[in-house]
């Protein structure tokens, strides 16, 4: 009997306990909970003019070049120069089989002969018609014709003649002779080898000017570069120096490699900086004002301009926005923005993976330029 009113008690006083934490699941489910905003870091975008300095490798080469092939196709019987030598105005490279070509030579040598004969005939018939045509002892018809037998037989002789002409230009074509003296820098032919007509043969780089020539990328040449003399320098030995000009900025992009050819004229090339040379040297674009941002700060844009380059500005408001951008450069862990960004705006350049238009972000820090921004921030 004493134990049932310790029973009922310990019963209350779970029943007891129960109800006041329902009543206090019941108050906290009444307290409305904040959205989680996402955690950003953002750069205040700071403009400056940004002039690139590019630096540049390439090689000493010919303002002219030439490609000499022969005229005639054959075997290449005699090949008399190679890569690297001298050669002089007037001078054999290499010959052709001339076989077939002197065999058209001695057929025309025969019909000049034979035309040469037809004409001595005619002549002399031509001739006899001639004084007896006066006296009545033969008639004007004949006298008429012995005279076109005559003028056709020497229009046969001129034809000849001009066929052997040929013939000989043929033949003379079989030796292949540099037009100009310069170096020969290539050759695409050797001896044995059966070639047809126009297939170049040797590259010829004529003596005369000099380019530095160079493989620039695109994006370094937005602007075109100013008329100032660049230094060129020779790469074994910087202290070999010339001085040359822009001379020419090809307008077609190379589909290999992606990139514009550069030539600098040089005004004359020092004693060590000679043609093939690999020399160096620094253009600085003009200055353009844009904005510094690490990679990690560039997105893709959405709808018209999805795949675009763009990246997230933040408002007063701690609200994000979508903003396509130009980028005018690519630099090892950071971009040059030069369109598209006002000066005093904030960009998001870390956490920006899951932001989407007008969402509502926690600022957690913003640095005045990318050179203070953590190392994580500029992968």
């Amino acid at each position: 009997m004493p134990a049932q009113p310790l029973f009922f008690h310990g019963r209350v006083t779970v029943l007891s306990l129960g109800l006041c934490l329902a009543i206090l699941a019941g108050c906290e489910k009444e307290k409305p909970q904040e959205p989680v905003r996402a955690r950003v870091q953002a750069q205040e975008v700071k403009t400056a003019d940004f002039a690139a300095d590019v630096a540049l490798t390439g090689d000493v080469q010919a303002r002219v070049q030439t490609q000499l092939s022969f005229r005639v196709g054959g075997k290449i019987i005699q090949r008399s120069v190679d890569v690297g030598d001298r050669v002089s105005a007037k001078q054999v490279l290499a010959k052709l089989d001339p076989k077939d070509l002197q065999t058209n030579v001695d057929s025309a040598i025969a019909a000049v002969a034979a035309e040469q004969a037809r004409v001595k005939q005619t002549s002399a018939a031509f001739v006899r018609q001639e004084k007896l045509l006066p006296k009545g002892y033969t008639s004007r018809s004949e006298y008429d014709s012995a005279q076109a037998q005559l003028h056709s037989s020497q229009s046969a002789l001129k034809a000849a003649q001009a066929q052997l002409a040929n013939a000989r230009e043929q033949l003379s074509y079989t030796a292949l002779i540099a037009d100009a003296p310069g170096i020969i820098t290539a050759r695409q032919a050797e001896v044995g080898q059966v070639v047809q007509p126009t297939a170049p043969i040797f590259s010829l780089a004529r003596d005369g000017e000099r380019d530095a020539v160079f493989n620039v990328y695109e994006s370094l040449f937005v602007n075109p570069p100013t008329d100032q003399p660049v230094e060129v320098t020779l790469l074994d030995n910087p202290k070999v120096k010339a001085v040359g000009k822009v001379r020419e900025v090809t307008p077609a992009v190379s589909a290999q490699t992606g990139t514009l050819q550069v030539k600098i004229a040089l005004t004359s090339l020092p004693p060590g900086m000679d043609l093939g040379s690999v020399v160096s040297a620094a253009l600085s674009v003009p200055a353009r004002t844009s904005v510094e941002l690490p990679w990690s700060a560039l997105t893709k844009g959405l709808g018209d301009q999805l795949g675009k380059p763009a990246v997230w500005v933040v408002d007063g408001d701690n609200k994000v926005s979508l903003r396509s951008v130009t980028v005018g450069r690519y630099l090892t862990g950071k971009v040059i923005i030069v369109d598209g960004l006002k000066n005093g705006e904030k960009v998001v350049v870390a956490g920006n993976q899951l932001l989407h238009p007008d969402m509502q972000v926690e600022l957690a820090d913003v640095y005045p330029d990318a050179s203070k921004q953590p190392t994580g921030a500029q992968q």
